[in-house]
C-alpha cells in the first residue's frame, strides 16, 4: 500500500464489527462519563463509546450543543443521558458522579476531556485568565476524578479514569499557550500520581496526549491571539505539513486510543500516556 493511499484513507473508519461484538475492546454495560462531550474530541469519544456498547453520560457547559450531540449519537446497545455542567465549579465532580449513578446505577469509566486553550503570552496574561485555565483544565479534572474514584472504590469492581492531556504536556507547540501547557503538564503528573494511589482498587488511570486535531474549536481563531481566520488557517496548514503521517488528526483518532484504555485489553496499563499525534513529536 502506497503512502498516498494511506494518507487518503478515511481516518474515521473503525472496525465496527469488533466494537459491536464485544471482544477485548467491547464496553458493553460499562457506565461512562465524558466531559466536554458536546463537540470535538469529547463528542468523538462519546460516539465511539456508544458504538462499543457503553452507557454514556455526556456532560458539557453548552446545553444546546450537548442536546444536539446526544441526539446525533450513532445507534448502540447502551443508554445515553446528558447533564449540563460547568467543570470549573466546586461541586461539578460530585454532581457528575451522582448523575451517572442516578442514570445508570453506578460509574465504571470517567473520561476527563473538558478543556480550554486561550492563547495569551505570559507577559500579557491576567491572573483571572490563569485561574480560569487551571480551574477548567486541571482543578476540575482532579475533583471529577476524586468523586468518580470514590464511587468506584465503594462499588468494589474496579474502574477506569482516562485524562485527555496534550502533546503540550511534553513539549510546547507555540508561543502563547503557557497557561494551557502548564495545566496539561499538571494533568500528566496527576495521572501518574492517581494511578499509583488507585492501583490497589483495580482502578487504572491513564492519559491520551493528542497532537493537532481538527475540531470546531481548532477551526476558529484562538481566543486572545489576535489572528484572523486566514492566519489561523495558515498556522494549521504549517503544523499539518510537519506531521509525518501527513494530516491533522480527527476526534476518532483520539477516541480509538481512549476506547482501548477503557477496555479489558488495557487491564494491565496504568500511569501511562498514549501520544496520538501522527508523529508530530518526532520532528
Amino acid at each position: 500500500m502506497s503512502a498516498q493511499t494511506l494518507h487518503s484513507m478515511d481516518p474515521s473508519v473503525v472496525d465496527r464489527e469488533v466494537l459491536a461484538t464485544g471482544g477485548p475492546f467491547g464496553l458493553a454495560g460499562r457506565r461512562t462519563v465524558v466531559t466536554g462531550a458536546a463537540m470535538g474530541i469529547g463528542r468523538g469519544i462519546a460516539e465511539m463509546f456508544r458504538q462499543a456498547g457503553a452507557d454514556v453520560l455526556l456532560s458539557d457547559l453548552d446545553g444546546t450543543a450537548l442536546a444536539a450531540a446526544a441526539a446525533a449519537l450513532p445507534d448502540g446497545p447502551g443508554r445515553v443521558a446528558t447533564v449540563q455542567c460547568d467543570i470549573s465549579a466546586d461541586d461539578a465532580g460530585e454532581a457528575l458522579a451522582a448523575a451517572c449513578v442516578e442514570q445508570f446505577g453506578g460509574i465504571d469509566i470517567l473520561v476527563n476531556n473538558a478543556g480550554i486553550y486561550p492563547q495569551v503570552p505570559v507577559l500579557q496574561m491576567t491572573p483571572e485568565l490563569l485561574d480560569h485555565v487551571y480551574r477548567v483544565n486541571l482543578r476540575g479534572l482532579v475533583l471529577a476524578s476524586k468523586a468518580a474514584a470514590a464511587r468506584m472504590v465503594a462499588q468494589g469492581t474496579g474502574g477506569r479514569v482516562i485524562n485527555i492531556a496534550s502533546i503540550d504536556s511534553l513539549r510546547p507547540s507555540m508561543v502563547g499557550l503557557a497557561a494551557y501547557d502548564a495545566s496539561k503538564g499538571g494533568v500528566l503528573m496527576f495521572t501518574r500520581s492517581l494511578a499509583l494511589e488507585l492501583a490497589p482498587h483495580n482502578i487504572t488511570v491513564n492519559a491520551v496526549a493528542p497532537g493537532g486535531i481538527t475540531t470546531e474549536g481548532s477551526q476558529r481563531p484562538l481566543e486572545g491571539s489576535g489572528m484572523t481566520p486566514e492566519q489561523q488557517e495558515e498556522v494549521m496548514r504549517t503544523f499539518a505539513a510537519r506531521v509525518p503521517l501527513g494530516r491533522m488528526g480527527t476526534p476518532s483518532d483520539i477516541a480509538g486510543a481512549t476506547v482501548f484504555l477503557a477496555s479489558s485489553a488495557a487491564a494491565y496499563v496504568t500511569g501511562s500516556v498514549i501520544v496520538v499525534d501522527g508523529g508530530a513529536l518526532l520532528t
